[in-house]
Formats: C-alpha cells, sequence, structure tokens
C-alpha cells in the first residue's frame, strides 16, 4: 500500500510565488522600464559657424555678393555677429568675397546691359551694402563719355519705338525712360534735340515738347 503527503502534487502544479505574480507581463510591477530622459540632441547648442559657412556658399553660388548681404542673412538665421564676420573674414581670404570686384562687376553690367547712369548705379550699390569709398572707385571706371554713349543709345531706341507720335510725347516717353536710369534732364534734353533734329523734326515742334516738361 502506497501512501503520500495529502495535496503535495497539487501545490506542486498550481502554486505560484509572490514575486512572479508581481513582475508578470502585466507591466504594472516592479520590471516596468523608467521613461526615457532629455534627449543629448535637444539639449545641444546650434552650430552657429556651420550655419553661416552654409548660408554663404549657398548664396554664393547663385551669384556674387557683397559682404553686407552675405552679414544680413546670416543675422535672419540668428548668427551672432562675431561668428558671421570670423566666416566672412575666411571667404574673403580665400577669394570667395571681395567687395572690390563685385562693386566693378556691377557697375559693368548695369551701364554696359542696361544703360544705367552712375547715379542709379551707385544707389544700388549702397542699397547691397557696398562702403561708399569701394563704390567711387567702381564707378570711376565710367567716365562721361561712356554714360551720354549710353544715354543716346537709349534715345535712339525709344524713338524707334514711338515713331509716329507727335513730338511732345516722344518726348515725354524718352524723359522718363531715361530718368528711371538715373540720367540728368540737361543730358536728355540735349540729346533728344540732336536726335529729334536728324529726324527731320522742325525746331517748333522740338520746343513746345520740350516745353511741355
Amino acid at each position: 500500500m502506497t501512501f503520500g503527503r495529502p495535496g503535495g502534487q497539487s501545490r506542486s502544479r498550481t502554486g505560484s510565488s509572490p514575486a512572479k505574480r508581481a513582475g508578470g507581463r502585466s507591466g504594472g510591477g516592479f520590471g516596468q522600464e523608467p521613461p526615457p530622459g532629455p534627449s543629448a540632441e535637444t539639449d545641444r547648442e546650434p552650430d552657429h559657424e556651420s550655419i553661416a559657412r552654409a548660408i554663404g556658399l549657398r548664396m554664393l553660388a547663385g551669384a556674387p555678393r557683397s559682404r553686407a548681404e552675405l552679414a544680413a542673412a546670416m543675422a535672419r538665421k540668428d548668427v551672432p555677429s562675431e561668428v558671421s564676420d570670423a566666416v566672412l573674414d575666411r571667404f574673403t581670404e580665400v577669394g570667395l568675397l571681395d567687395d572690390a570686384e563685385y562693386a566693378r562687376m556691377l557697375v559693368r553690367t548695369r551701364q554696359g546691359e542696361r544703360g544705367l547712369a552712375r547715379r542709379a548705379i551707385g544707389a544700388e550699390l549702397r542699397r547691397r551694402g557696398v562702403d561708399d569709398e569701394v563704390a567711387g572707385e567702381a564707378l570711376g571706371e565710367v567716365d562721361d563719355e561712356d554714360e551720354e554713349r549710353a544715354a543716346r543709345a537709349l534715345v535712339r531706341r525709344r524713338l524707334v519705338a514711338t515713331r509716329g507720335l507727335d513730338a511732345q510725347t516722344r518726348t515725354r516717353r524718352i524723359f522718363a525712360a531715361l530718368g528711371r536710369r538715373g540720367y540728368g534732364g540737361t543730358l536728355i534734353s540735349r540729346l533728344v534735340r540732336e536726335e529729334l533734329a536728324a529726324e527731320g523734326v522742325e525746331a517748333d515742334d522740338l520746343d513746345s515738347g520740350l516745353d511741355s516738361l
């Protein structure tokens, strides 16, 4: 006859310890992971030098720029002035930035391609932040003869475009077109007289057109 301990087998199969019940897969006990702390990436200060360098290189890749234009773009991205100054100094050292050459280029293109007067070109250089002395040296490459030649070419083109209109209307439109390009009234008046006279316009008609301005 075999004797066994009452209930022994039952307890070994169904019993579970309090530790197992507390740390089960329900996740509500001691086994739960703590929430993550702040990331080091979110606490890191922005790399202003890299930002400034990227802004400058991107802008210079599109077209020549003045130092002031690049500095203004960096300031809009909250780059400290001491950082932008250092980056721009480096750009100047390696030849990426040259306000004197930039001013000369702008004078050549504006005067040669668009026929602008020195006054209009000088105003654009100031808007772009080019130093007055640097701008003056670049504008010195255009003399009175260059300016008159460009103005005369504009007058002739406008006369061709307005042929068939009365002298007063033609003169008014020429003054408006050349005035927007920075030319003075004295030069415009003389060139209009000369070119209209070459077309055979009567002096009285010419004078009436100029007097109406």
